[in-house]
């Protein structure tokens, strides 16, 4: 696969789609969109792994949405400790039935803290960027529950095993790590509930592919398959002023493979 041509033939899809709107759909408030703002969390704990040490995060985010078109970039940035980190996304969906059930493409990276690096490198066996599609049920009134599933299908997706410095990226092809999950939603007076429940559906290859004598490599979510991320989220938002309503979270949530646990507070403005 050509990244560089897939690349390019997106943005002419996107620019393509964009021009198709005549102004007085540009015009139409009702069906474009633009957000934007921060979230802060004690941990960033994502489909049951922890990223950036034991610190604080900050999460900035942008979005844009036109019709049921939505292009967006999310980051994450540690705020202290020694095991700094830093990750900037980018990502663009579609929804239809009604935001029932969407489908998205995120371009992940992680630049490094402390060397360089080469966002623009979309090399097969030396980018740092990860591509994953994704198809979501997002429930309803009706049916408080919603199902995820995504794919890994290009980019730095699997891991040698034995951590050999000199092949961290997967160099006989992509794993196509796949991701599973599971939520329910539900509400007490005025506190949100989320339950979730996710599953690493990517077995690690044990061959030696490449002749490197390094043997086997780990997926994107762990070495085995099973469940990685089970927990749930509390959410309200508290009134700081007449006009201002703070949006408050705490979750729990234990990865079993790991056997580790954590309890993680945010906010959002």
């Amino acid at each position: 696969m050509n990244i560089k041509k897939l690349i390019n033939q997106v943005v002419i899809f996107i620019v393509a789609i964009v021009c198709s709107f005549n102004p007085a759909f540009a015009q139409d408030s009702s069906k474009v969109s633009v957000d934007l703002g921060t979230d802060m969390v004690s941990r960033y704990v994502w489909r049951g792994t922890q990223f950036g040490g034991r610190s604080p995060n900050i999460q900035p985010f942008a979005e844009m949405g036109i019709g049921n078109f939505v292009f967006g970039t999310w980051g994450a940035y540690t705020m202290g400790g020694t095991n700094r980190s830093q990750e900037l996304d980018f990502y663009a969906g579609y929804s239809f039935l009604d935001d029932k059930v969407s489908m998205t493409v995120t371009d992940y990276y992680f630049p490094g803290e402390t060397s360089d690096y080469q966002y623009f490198d979309y090399g097969k066996n030396t980018t740092g960027h990860v591509f994953e599609a994704t198809a979501s049920f997002n429930g309803t009134d009706k049916i408080p529950f919603s199902a995820l599933i995504a794919t890994n299908f290009y980019g730095a997706d699997a891991t040698r095993i034995s951590d050999d410095p000199a092949n961290l990226n997967n160099a006989d092809g992509i794993q196509y790590s796949t991701y599973m999950e599971i939520g329910f939603a539900s509400s007490c007076k005025s506190v949100d509930l989320d339950a979730f429940l996710g599953i690493n559906l990517t077995a690690p290859r044990q061959e030696d592919l490449a002749g490197t004598g390094f043997v086997g490599e780990s997926g994107f979510y762990g070495d085995n398959m099973g469940v990685v991320n089970l927990g749930f989220a509390l959410s309200k938002e508290i009134e700081v002023s007449g006009k201002f309503n703070l949006p408050v979270m705490v979750s729990v949530i234990t990865n079993p493979q790991t056997q580790k646990m954590f309890m993680v507070f945010g906010f959002s403005l």
